[in-house]
């Protein structure tokens, strides 16, 4: 098992951020970079919201009547759509319509859980591993009610690991389901668990009042303030002295003495938090993730975070318009903006492209995905080359070819010539040679630049286009 992944990989501390801001009463949802896509109508609206995600490019939200909508990437059908379509238009979810929602949390897999205020869970996305907790391994589109074992049980906390679910009830009790190669569901073998079940062994007698899961672990805090752990410990992530899993839960002997209210889990990293305000940490630490500052509450680490410059919001200023986004989205999705964003600048003036193009470079950093027309998609190579961000370049590409024709083949061919796009070039002279008679005799072959008119016809002839 490798140490920990960069930010940009595993799963997002943005869940726990915005679990613990809305807890604080702190959370302002026009702060998130996600809900640069939404209205100003639309975010008066909404009483209640959840980011998760990877990236935090997914995000749950409530209305004040109640009405739940999601927006985002969907990778595996974590939005819960019916689809897998990627969108920046929010999107209702009629099966959570009216349902008061509790606590929601994110898988890696991806695979999402999320418990209402009266107690029911609900679970969709990836379903490899059962995670779900349906019983099968069915991939699940749309939210659907976790029944089996939980029936008379009201679910107060979830919890994802990367491919295994957990739920706290308001008696005490925990149950898991999913993946268990390391032991993870705690029920003392390793075979994956399709449905959930009570984890007992040393939790039998005892009141769970708090719960976490890290990628392939799990850990539960007792009103007593004790730690008990079970799963994946390759990086010393469970607490016990060792890099031994553990199939059953244990508890945490280096904590006697010191009452824990809370656990939180990274990808391979724990930390708790006392009645003192105190953080104890341990795990993986290749990136610094042990070493907090000392003696700060929890409130006073996420304001540290969020005043920080470097998680600030941004403005591009963009043919007098403005496009919100988060430098540190920026820093993470963007190489080109890596070596610039390192002073407080609030608003950055953007002169190189249209604000049509910023919007889709912006749609791309949240969604992965790009809309747009194919003549529309030549401005947004430019910048994919300028900013030599290889992906969105195909992505660009892709848009081209499937909307090239015979009107606008001349003007896809010049750019693909100019951005050094060597594949897309070829494809649109194959395209052009395929239908020359129609393309000779459109406006843009009338216009063609000179140099590259030379170069199609020298090219065309050594392919055998103008012969009888």
């Amino acid at each position: 098992m490798e140490d920990e992944p960069p930010p940009s990989q595993g799963v997002s501390v943005k869940v726990l951020k915005a679990t613990l801001l809305s807890a604080l009463k702190m959370l302002d949802v026009g702060k998130w970079p996600i809900f640069s896509l939404c209205s100003q109508e639309e975010l008066k609206l909404i009483r209640q919201a959840c980011v998760f995600g990877s990236a935090g490019n997914e995000v749950l939200y409530a209305t004040e009547n109640d009405e739940v909508f999601v927006l985002g990437m969907n990778c595996s059908g974590c939005l819960g759509t019916g689809d897998m379509q990627s969108t920046i238009e929010p999107r209702r979810l009629d099966s959570l319509c009216g349902k008061k929602i509790a606590c929601l949390s994110y898988g890696s897999g991806p695979h999402v859980v999320l418990a209402t205020e009266e107690g029911e869970v609900y679970t969709w996305g990836h379903n490899a591993y059962s995670q779900l907790g349906n019983g099968t391994t069915n991939h699940g589109f749309i939210p659907c009610q976790v029944s089996t074992n939980l029936v008379n049980k009201k679910v107060i906390e979830v919890a994802c690991g990367s491919h295994h679910s957990m739920v706290l009830t308001s008696d005490g009790e925990v149950y898991t389901w999913g993946y268990n190669n390391s032991g993870q569901v705690g029920s003392g073998s390793t075979a994956n668990q399709p449905i959930p079940r009570r984890v007992t062994s040393c939790l039998q007698n005892k009141i769970v009042v708090n719960i976490a899961c890290g990628q392939m672990c799990s850990m539960a805090v007792v009103e007593n303030g004790e730690v008990y752990v079970w799963g994946y410990n390759g990086n010393g992530q469970l607490g016990l002295g060792s890099v031994c899993n553990q199939p059953t839960p244990c508890r945490i002997a280096a904590l006697q003495g010191i009452r824990v209210q809370r656990v939180a889990c990274g990808y391979a990293h724990t930390l708790v938090l006392t009645d003192e305000g105190q953080i104890y940490a341990w795990g993986a630490n290749s990136y610094g993730q042990l070493e907090p500052d000392d003696h700060l509450t929890v409130a006073q680490s996420l304001k540290k975070e969020f005043d920080n410059p470097e998680t600030a919001d941004l403005k591009f200023l963009v043919d007098g318009k403005y496009i919100h986004v988060h430098k540190v989205l920026l820093k993470i999705r963007c190489e080109h903006f890596r070596s610039i964003l390192n002073n407080d600048d609030e608003i950055i003036e953007m002169s190189e492209f249209s604000y049509p193009v910023y919007r889709a470079f912006l749609e791309y950093l949240y969604t992965d995905n790009i809309r747009l027309p194919p003549e529309d998609a030549i401005g947004l190579l430019d910048l994919a080359t300028l900013y030599r961000e290889n992906r969105l370049k195909k992505l660009c590409q892709q848009t081209i070819k499937h909307g090239i024709c015979e009107e606008n083949a001349i003007a896809l061919l010049s750019a693909a010539v100019k951005y050094e796009a060597q594949d897309l070039e070829e494809f649109c002279f194959r395209f052009c040679i395929n239908h020359l008679t129609v393309i000779t005799q459109t406006q843009g072959f009338a216009e063609m630049d000179h140099d590259l008119l030379k170069n199609f016809i020298s090219k065309a002839s050594r392919v055998g286009a103008f012969r009888n």
